[in-house]
């Protein structure tokens, strides 16, 4: 009697080691708090971005533009730099009547890079910007950059430099003519002193 209630005691016992369970790892509860911070990190974000593209586009349109450079000087000087295509005729010229067209544009409004040579020269001959003596040296200079332009024409280097230095020519007869100075009148000097011969007398000119 007792070896059977011994066996019960220790079939109960391993009963109840066997519904013994290991403990359950924690669970993460998420925080609703985090998505509220990232939310508000994400437009503050997109509110600095805005305030400095504002910034900038402000400071941009307050930023004073450089002067344009005149259309006289700025033919110079790309005339100037064609000079280094000189051993290349066709690119030479190309460059040299290009500068001549966008001149003219720009100075007197005509829409020479827009039209070909026969166009341009038929407005030519109704403006009276230019002289009749000038409107026909510039059709004579046209033609002989088409000659080369599209004839394939092959001139001569002393040919490319005529035509060169008329363009730099017309550029220098038609370009605004300088403000003159204000003459700024002589200050009162000490008269000489009775007797000395070696200061100069001053004529105050008019202004």
């Amino acid at each position: 009697m007792a070896a059977t209630n011994t066996i019960t005691n220790l079939a109960a016992q391993a009963a109840q080691a066997a519904d013994i369970r290991d403990i359950r790892p924690l669970v993460d509860i998420p925080n609703p708090w985090i998505w509220l911070w990232i939310g508000l990190g994400v437009l503050l974000l997109a509110a600095a971005a805005v305030w400095i593209w504002r910034w900038l586009q402000k400071r941009k349109a307050e930023t004073p533009a450089a002067p344009p450079i005149p259309a006289h000087l700025l033919a110079r000087q790309r005339l100037q730099e064609a000079f280094v295509l000189l051993p290349q005729p066709k690119p030479f010229i190309i460059a040299v009547s290009n500068t001549l067209r966008a001149y003219l544009e720009d100075a007197f409004q005509m829409r020479a890079p827009e039209q070909t040579t026969e166009e341009f020269l038929v407005e030519l001959q109704h403006s009276h910007l230019l002289s009749q003596g000038q409107k026909s040296s510039l059709g004579d200079f046209l033609q002989s950059c088409d000659l080369v332009k599209f004839a394939r024409y092959e001139p001569r280097e002393s040919e490319l430099r005529e035509l060169h230095a008329y363009a730099v020519e017309l550029v220098a007869q038609t370009e605004p003519s300088p403000e003159p100075a204000e003459e700024i009148q002589e200050s009162t000097v000490r008269p000489p002193a009775p007797g000395d011969a070696s200061q100069p007398s001053i004529n105050h000119r008019q202004s």
